[in-house]
C-alpha cells in the first residue's frame, strides 16, 4: 500500500513533450547529414577539405560538399562549399540544392533551417568517354 505523502503515479503519455525532455543533434551530423543531401542534386560534386582557411587537395565532383552547420534551438543555419558540373546555370543549381537541404534537413532533423550560405569552388566539364575507332 503506497504511503499517503507519496506523489502520484503519472502515466508517461500524459506527460508533456517539455516535460520529458528534449533530443540534441550535434552539429557535426547535421553537416554530414548537409554534405550528402547536397550532393543528391544531379550536377552537384563535392569541394577540396579547408584546414585553417586554406585549400587542402584537390576540387573533385565526386568529393563530398563541405558543410558547416551552427545550430541555435530548433534553427540551423548552414555554409555549404560545392562544385558544380558545367555547363549547367550555377544560380539555378545552388536554388535547387538550397531547397532540397531545407527539405531534407528538415525532414531527417526536425530542424528549421533559416539561412544557407553556398560557395561554389569549381565548375567540373562533363565526363568524356573515350572514342573508339
Amino acid at each position: 500500500m503506497a504511503a499517503p505523502d507519496s506523489p502520484p503515479v503519472v502515466d508517461r503519455g500524459e506527460q508533456e513533450m517539455s516535460e520529458r525532455g528534449r533530443t540534441v543533434i550535434a552539429e557535426r551530423a547535421i553537416q554530414r547529414l548537409a554534405a550528402c543531401a547536397a550532393t543528391e542534386v544531379g550536377p552537384v560534386g563535392g569541394s577540396a577539405r579547408r584546414l585553417f582557411g586554406v585549400t587542402v587537395g584537390a576540387e573533385e565532383a565526386a568529393r563530398a560538399a563541405g558543410v558547416r552547420a551552427r545550430v541555435d534551438g530548433a534553427t540551423v543555419d548552414l555554409e555549404v562549399r560545392l562544385s558544380i558540373t558545367y555547363p549547367v546555370p550555377v544560380a539555378a543549381t545552388c536554388e535547387q540544392v538550397r531547397a532540397h537541404l531545407i527539405e531534407r534537413v528538415g525532414e531527417l532533423t526536425g530542424l528549421a533551417v533559416t539561412r544557407i550560405d553556398i560557395t561554389v569552388t569549381a565548375l567540373h566539364g562533363r565526363a568524356t568517354t573515350a572514342r573508339v575507332r
